[in-house]
């Protein structure tokens, strides 16, 4: 038995036991024995829960974790959780790069730090197995051709030679970093088919996979009955480092599944439809399991499609029980028989195997009821993943919205414009745009189409009705105009093989859905270029196009900043709207184009049945695939093999580097924190509405040179073409603190809402208007501290901790909001910014703030707790406002954070301490 897992508590001892799977004895914690031992029915909590409550009991120590917490746990209160702090202790963490490097970044800056104080260096190091997916890395920059998945590989590595060198370094100096590199999948799917383990070992002792990552889509693991959610790279690093993830005791709702999909219904739609019902229910922070027979009867990548989707309808996890499902999905991924043997005999050991029926002992806070026949086909947009729109009325809400006032959420255009306004493209002749000759554009025009992201491309049903609509629109001749940009990123190279052996790839070629890579491309904003004649057209007549995805993420100017109109949808949609060529129609009974001899063809006319999805899949999906493609897959790229890089325990900072930098976190660390103060005299950075989300905060995506990132980068002598995108950039701080609230689509209430990451330097005489960066650094001269004012579901989206950092770095050193969303909350806190909210009923409109005021924030130095009281003072013209915001400071372990100036600097303190 391993050393970590001896019993050290009371409760601990008694529960230890013995099962046997495939002929060997193993030992595990039982949950049957607690209940036996505390007198209590575990069988009436959650599923969700007994496995984190399996990891407090595994890992109590009698010092952090006592047998207290473990009490706590077991007496769980479904209608109203204990307001306790959970310590989670996960047995793996899962990366992605645009999260990866800036998180090893902060590593190899605490070894710096930990060398400044004359300690060991390899003090720091993960404590549990970490995980990095190199797939966000690649764009779009060809599309529509043979050739481009090979050019887009290579420009690739090209533009990210930096980043990958110091990846590599990075696995090399820690024993417990592995890295999945480029061309292999996206991080949620390679989790799904090929990390995920469903239990793991540690000598004889038994436990469940449970992770956390650095990506809000990690939850679709869930549908593979794991639990995880995604974190900020805050957390993430302290959880490497041996720190409990720690949140507070949930309220968990259960979703009850009846019935089941009808014909022409995809896994899209119920996933759009569960989407839009769960955040109307407002579950955010909350845990949301699935049970009942229609959810026993979801094929797995069904699961998972709805699992993935969690952020969207913000609840930390979607999860769904393992059972016989699970245990052929693992199977037929290629694990071997004796460790799908030891999840089912794990399990049922533990009494948690099986989807719980409708008929459940377990106690919910609240059940939501949900038949599957009344689910019908649905898109999502055009700028929230929640906004879902059935599909017969898509062309109706297209209309509606593009006349509605931009304040009411429309586009605030002319009815009259939408049909009537063709553009013709300029310049097409000139070399490389000669296939734009004699083509239009208009409001409404579908300019990207793009089956990407880790949502749907990991469900194999709709990526095989994708080329059986390719291949029946071939058959009757249909065209795409080469004014749509159309790709295929699958998320894995399992996709390109049973797309390939079911003679389905050819037919999605033959349209124009070529493979462009094996990552997170459009959907995180990795669009790539459009054609510059369309974009002049768009530019000139101010146009609304559409891009159609079959993504999870469709925020403002996201998938490209020229594209207002964004909406996800199923794969085989995808295809059906690029052929079409515009979103203002009813596609149900308009027709979508004309075939070849001149006759109308409707959706209908080439769309799949599930019987023709299924033979298919039968025919050309099978385990070997998985074993063969997954085998050795740290060394399966020549590219990624061939990179030369440094070795040693500290890294090499290179002073030139416009891609790695030492980041200032640690400048001037000492042992001892500094004592908190009150915030006195404070001027707003930005005044926010609404739903700003982490794309506001810290884009991803592409900028131009004429923002603060790029004046910086042109000084330091890089070409506009090599700018590559913020999100490849995060391990420089210099670039992505010139970029936060950098959005080209975010709107500032102090300048009445006008986009663009701009503001009022309040210091200057006249107020003038500035880029918030150039603001910043102004305050930041005078010494006068930030905060940011914003509206509901502060944070929304992606869980980037540079939306975090960069607010941090800017000067802010709190934010006031109506209402945050749970991710960037905490990474607010991990970073040392104090997260605030308005009494209920109270709005910055509702207190008269328009961001020109002084603001003092009282009560802090006098001791912090968990969602305290704090008292503002609004100064403006002489005379003073009071108001109360209540701290979103939550747990006891936060207010810890919070006195060390964030989370970072707490573990370095208790690392350093030991070293």
């Amino acid at each position: 038995m391993s050393e970590h897992y001896q019993a050290k508590t009371e409760i601990q001892k008694s529960t230890a036991a013995q099962f046997s799977s495939a002929g060997k004895d193993y030992r595990f914690y039982s949950l049957p024995k607690l209940a036996q031992k505390l007198g209590i029915d575990l069988e009436t909590l959650p599923q969700s829960l007994r496995i984190v409550l399996e990891s407090v009991l595994r890992n109590a120590d009698g010092t952090a974790i006592t047998d207290n917490e473990i009490k706590a746990l077991s007496a769980w209160n479904a209608a109203k959780p204990a307001e306790e702090e959970i310590p989670f202790t996960v047995a793996r963490i899962v990366l992605q790069d645009f999260t990866g490097v800036p998180l090893l970044v902060d590593l190899a800056a605490m070894r710096n730090a930990m060398k400044k104080l004359g300690k060991n260096v390899k003090a720091i190091e993960p404590l549990v197995p970490v995980d990095l997916v190199v797939d966000h890395s690649v764009q779009v920059d060809f599309a529509g051709d043979v050739d481009s998945y090979t050019k887009n590989l290579k420009i690739e590595f090209e533009r990210n030679k930096e980043r990958y060198e110091f990846l590599k370094w990075g696995q090399g100096a820690f024993e417990t970093f592995k890295v999945v590199p480029p061309g292999v999948g996206i991080i949620h799917q390679v989790n799904l088919e090929y990390l995920a383990r469903g239990v793991l070992k540690s000598g004889d002792m038994v436990y469940p996979d449970t992770l956390v990552g650095t990506d809000s889509h990690t939850t679709m693991i869930n549908g593979l009955g794991v639990v995880g959610w995604g974190v900020g790279g805050i957390e993430a690093e302290a959880g490497m480092l041996g720190q409990p993830i720690y949140f507070l005791t949930p309220e968990v709702v259960g979703m009850e599944l009846s019935g089941k999909l009808r014909e022409g219904v995809t896994a899209t739609d119920l996933t759009l439809t569960i989407t839009q019902v769960l955040r109307k229910e407002k579950v955010v922070g909350k845990f949301v399991e699935y049970f009942g027979e229609g959810a026993a009867a979801l094929a797995l990548a069904d699961r998972a499609t709805i699992a993935n989707m969690a952020p969207e309808y913000g609840a930390t996890m979607g999860f769904f029980g393992i059972d016989d499902e699970t245990l052929r999905y693992l199977k037929d991924t290629g694990r071997s028989e004796e460790n799908v043997k030891l999840v089912g005999d794990y399990y049922k050991a533990q009494g948690l195997f099986g989807i719980p029926k409708a008929s459940t002992k377990i106690k919910y806070t609240k059940v939501i009821k949900l038949d599957l026949g009344s689910i019908q086909p649905s898109v999502a947009g055009p700028k929230r993943p929640q906004d879902r729109v059935v599909l017969s009325d898509f062309g109706a809400s297209f209309t509606q919205l593009f006349d509605l006032a931009k304040s009411e959420g429309g586009f605030g255009k002319k009815k009259e414009d939408l049909k009537g306004q063709n553009l013709a493209l300029k310049n097409a002749s000139a070399r490389g745009f000669a296939k734009l000759e004699g083509q239009s554009i208009r409001n409404g025009s579908v300019l990207i189409a793009a089956i990407t992201s880790c949502t749907n491309t990991s469900n194999p049903s709709v990526m095989v009705a994708a080329g059986l609509v390719a291949k029946k629109a071939n058959e009757l001749g249909l065209k795409i105009s080469p004014t749509v940009k159309t790709s295929l990123a699958p998320g894995s190279r399992v996709v390109t093989d049973y797309l390939e052996k079911a003679g389905l790839q050819t037919h999605l070629d033959k349209l124009g859905f070529n493979l462009v890579g094996y990552g997170c491309t459009t959907c995180i904003g990795n669009s790539g270029p459009l054609a510059t004649p369309i974009e002049e057209a768009i530019t000139e007549g101010d146009l609304v196009a559409a891009s159609v995805l079959s993504g999870n993420r469709n925020f403002e100017a996201r998938v490209h900043p020229a594209i207002k109109a964004n909406y996800l949808m199923s794969p085989p949609l995808v295809v059906a709207f690029a052929i079409a060529g515009r979103v203002d129609f009813n596609p149900e009974k308009e027709p979508l184009t004309k075939d070849k001899n001149g006759k109308d063809v409707f959706l209908k006319d080439i769309w799949p049945t599930q019987k023709e999805v299924q033979d298919t899949l039968n025919a050309s999906l099978k385990p070997e695939a998985f074993t063969r493609l997954y085998k050795g897959v740290d060394k399966q790229n020549p590219d990624w093999n061939n990179i030369q890089t440094a070795t040693g325990d500290l890294y090499d900072w290179k002073g030139d580097s416009t891609y790695i930098q030492e980041p200032p976190f640690f400048s001037g660390f000492s042992l001892q924190p500094s004592a908190v103060t009150n915030i006195k005299n404070a001027r707003a950075l930005l005044l926010l509405g609404d739903s700003v989300t982490t794309d506001h905060i810290s884009p991803a995506g592409s900028f131009k040179a004429a923002t603060p990132a790029g004046k910086f980068l042109t000084g330091e002598g890089v070409k506009v073409e090599d700018f590559n995108s913020y999100g490849s950039r995060r391990g420089n701080d210099r670039i992505m603190t010139r970029g936060t609230f950098a959005n080209v689509r975010i709107k500032n209430l102090m300048l009445g809402g006008e986009e663009g990451g701009y503001t009022l330097n309040l210091l200057s005489p006249g107020k003038e208007k500035v880029a918030v960066f150039d603001a910043a650094q102004e305050y930041k001269k005078a010494g006068v501290p930030l905060v940011v004012i914003g509206g509901k579901e502060y944070g929304t989206g992606s869980s980037r901790d540079w939306a975090a950092k960069g607010t941090q770095l800017l000067g802010v050193r709190a934010v006031i909001t109506e209402s945050f969303e749970r991710i960037h909350r905490s990474n607010l806190v991990g970073m040392g910014v104090l997260p605030l909210c308005f009494e209920d009923g109270q709005t910055a409109g509702s207190l008269g703030l328009d961001g020109t005021e002084e603001f003092s924030i009282l009560g802090i130095e006098a001791g912090l707790k968990p969602r305290q009281k704090l008292e503002v003072i609004a100064k403006k013209n002489g005379k003073e406002q009071k108001f109360n915001v209540v701290c979103r400071i939550d747990t006891p372990i936060e207010v810890e954070y919070y006195k060390h100036g964030g989370i970072l600097p707490y573990v370095l303190r208790q690392i350093a301490a030991k070293a």
